[in-house]
């Protein structure tokens, strides 16, 4: 069984979502929600809470089998990058700078291990 979850516009930049996203691939969902409760870095609740998400969905797919959250492993974390919001900052002389506001979309996948 698998489900999938995604998580849109969120205010930080995809290159800082992946540094995070390539320490829990793969790992089993509890493994990785510990991992991702002791990381100290801004998007580790992001995909912390789009994780937690995706199980859901898939609890909500097949309430009759009734699996836990031990038995399903990430199997794919996807990150995009989302719209730039672009905004103006002034600086000396009348100049103004552009200051890109970068955005993300996580896309979680889990699947129920096979053991």
């Amino acid at each position: 069984m698998e489900a999938k979850a995604v998580s849109k516009f969120n205010m930080i930049s995809a290159r800082k979502v992946r540094i995070v996203a390539d320490l829990v691939r793969g790992l089993p969902v509890e493994r990785a929600v510990h991992t991702l409760s002791l990381t100290p870095k801004k998007a580790a609740p992001m995909i912390q809470k789009t994780i937690l998400s995706a199980v859901a969905n898939a609890r909500q797919l097949d309430e009759a089998v009734g699996v836990s959250e031990d038995d399903f492993v990430v199997s794919e974390i996807q990150i995009d990058e989302g719209p730039t919001y672009k905004r103006i900052r002034p600086r000396a002389q009348g100049r103004a700078f552009r200051v890109r506001k970068r955005t993300s979309h996580i896309k979680v996948t889990v699947r129920a291990s096979a053991d």
